[in-house]
């Protein structure tokens, strides 16, 4: 970088009990691009701009912008400064108007009131000046998810900020959506903007950043323009070692109906239409995935499947057998190995140890009891095998859950489902938290399993992920299922369509099976 940069932390580091978050870090932008912040999860990225942004206080370090020093103790340090910070989870009223979300909070004019019209006005030029087409007399509960995230960032800009930073901005967001938004960050930085977003997905920073910086457990490894890297050399620069993106996937030879749903409808937590006529099949030998932006009734399809939510109508099946009744781990239903989304709050139990998780639904049969004893021996070795091949970073199996990372919670979890004998895998956001080289084992994993002839219903956020594994793609939208379609050769295009709610597909049979 030849010019002076426009920000520069120096030194920067925030420790935590028992871990360092920040390890001295020196981390420079330049005015007008788009910087790119890369690394795993756990990785220090988000604890860093929280520092910038004046919401956490740094043990050592200095902010430099402009080439002079900055003391940020707050938030609104940071936006007298010009920084703005859009969360990954947004700030928003639903029940207010765009104009009244983007007022909120700021200080009153004259006599104490603040003209709105006024606001409004500015907002629309904003909005034009920047492609961030808003109506500012909507009300937010009428936006998309995309149109929430413009809003967001007008309220950035409505209080001068010419750095923006980004957390994970299209992790809500559709394919078409996610190519809008780094549209409008190219106009933005075409117009003096600087951006900082805040990812781990290798496709965005190749696609749209020009520099990158990545921090590998606390540490920065490196920062690299963006024309002169490569993914491998990105992955290389997390993990700290080589990797390689072959995973072996064979032709799916689906058998039996093992997984079947039949017009299932069920309320969410707030006693609202969650699941609207869901039907859907997975067969043996298949990986069926769910594709949608988050919140359109995948967590509620895993639950009723599961037995963790009631119906309030239609028929659930497994290998032929009604389950729509029993609860979770009963009957037929023992035959379901599910993986939830938050595997801390809904798998595991923080105050047991790892060998005791691992045989939580098995520690009544052979060969982990006998008559009224377990048997600890047995399931000690067990542990230990499960805790070697699923890769549990870990004092030990008699050490408790909560003393691990999230992380390594999700490969615990992982480890003590897909060891059972289970016909219906229900793998809900599996990947979440893991970083590059155990998502690529997971997903060998759920390939084997799907060989083994199990029934795999694959539900992701990680679009991804979803194209990579899936026989055939069901595209969620608000309850719905909006289509099904051949995962060989799907197009990503489609399946954003889809999960916009733009339009419907008819069902795509499974694959013949051939043999």
């Amino acid at each position: 970088m030849n010019a002076a940069p426009l920000l520069r932390l120096e030194g920067i580091t925030k420790r935590f009990p028992g871990v360092v978050a920040n390890d001295r870090i020196n981390f420079e932008v330049a005015q007008g691009e788009v910087h790119a912040l890369l690394g795993e999860n756990g990785a220090g990225k988000t604890t860093l701009m929280n520092v910038l942004y004046g919401l956490l206080r740094p043990e050592e370090g200095r902010i430099f912008l402009n080439g002079r020093e900055a003391v940020i103790r707050s938030p609104r340090d940071a936006l007298g400064l010009g920084i703005g910070f859009v969360h990954q989870h947004f700030v928003l009223v639903p029940m207010l108007k765009v104009v009244e979300n983007i007022a909120l909070g700021l200080q009153s004019g004259r006599w104490g009131l603040l003209r709105l019209n006024a606001v409004a006005e500015e907002v629309r030029r904003l909005a034009e000046r920047f492609r961030l087409w808003t109506d500012p007399e909507t009300y937010v509960w009428q936006l998309s998810i995309g149109e929430q995230q413009r809003v967001e960032i007008l309220k950035a800009l409505y209080r001068k900020a010419d750095i923006l930073i980004l957390d994970e901005p299209t992790s809500v967001l559709t394919p078409q959506e996610a190519r809008e938004l780094f549209e409008i960050l190219r106009a933005m930085t075409a117009k003096g903007l600087t951006i900082i977003f805040i990812t781990h997905k290798l496709e965005e920073v190749m696609a749209s950043s020009d520099r990158v910086t990545v921090l590998r457990a606390g540490r920065v490894v490196g920062t690299v323009s963006t024309n002169e890297t490569s993914k491998e050399e990105l992955v290389r620069m997390m993990l700290g070692r080589e990797f390689s993106f072959n995973l072996e996937k064979a032709e799916s030879t689906p058998g039996r109906p093992l997984l079947e749903l039949e017009g299932v409808s069920a309320q969410g937590d707030r006693g609202l239409p969650a699941l609207k006529d869901v039907s859907l099949t997975v067969h043996a030998g298949e990986i069926v995935g769910v594709a949608g932006v988050a919140g359109n009734g995948q967590l509620e399809l895993a639950e009723v499947i599961v037995g963790a939510r009631p119906i309030h109508g239609g028929r659930i099946r497994v290998d032929g057998r009604d389950v729509a009744d029993l609860p979770i781990g009963r009957g037929a239903r023992k035959e379901i190995a599910y993986i939830p989304e938050e595997a801390a709050r809904q798998g595991l139990f923080p105050n047991l140890s790892l060998s005791e998780s691992i045989i939580l639904k098995s520690h009544g049969s052979f060969p982990y009891s006998r008559a009224l004893f377990l048997n600890a021996r047995t399931i000690q070795t067990r542990a230990e095998e499960l805790i070697r091949e699923f890769d549990v970073r870990c004092p030990g199996p008699r050490a408790p859950v909560k003393l691990l990372s999230g992380g390594n919670q999700q490969r615990l979890l992982l480890s003590r489902e897909l060891s059972q004998d289970a016909s219906v895998i229900v793998a809900s956001q599996p990947t979440k938290g893991l970083d590059v080289a155990a998502m690529e084992a997971v997903h060998q994993r759920l390939l084997e399993e799907r060989g083994r002839g199990r029934a795999v219903l694959l539900i992701s956020t990680e679009l991804d992920e979803i194209l990579r594994l899936s026989d055939r793609i069901a595209v969620m939208f608000e309850g719905e299922i909006r289509g099904v379609l051949d995962g060989r050769g799907a197009d990503p295009n489609e399946v954003g369509l889809l999960m916009g709610g733009s339009r419907q597909v008819s069902e795509t049979a499974p694959p013949k099976n051939e043999g």
